[in-house]
């Protein structure tokens, strides 16, 4: 996969998780997680590059949280409107 996006589960209509995929080679797994932040857990591959991050409080989790993680990454920062599917619902 050669770009970013947001994967929301959600459950009565309430965003119960999410995941921000990072780019990855098809079929990249992760080998292990470490958290970043409250509610932000990173996944590795086994080559150590980061592939995702994992939402486990999306009604917590801030947009300045989300980006001080991604900039430890080396990734650009999301903008707003990128977070809307995980706020919408909230």
């Amino acid at each position: 996969m050669s770009g970013c996006y947001l994967q929301v589960t959600y459950r009565l209509g309430r965003p119960l998780a999410a995941y921000y995929y990072l780019p990855r080679r098809s079929g990249q797994k992760s080998c292990r997680s470490k958290e970043a932040a409250p509610g932000l857990v990173v996944d590795y591959a086994r080559n150590g590059r980061p592939i995702g991050i994992e939402i486990t409080a999306p009604s917590l989790v801030t947009l300045q949280a989300i980006n001080r993680v991604l900039k430890g990454l080396g990734f650009p920062a999301l903008k707003r409107a990128e977070l809307k599917p995980l706020r919408k619902a909230s």
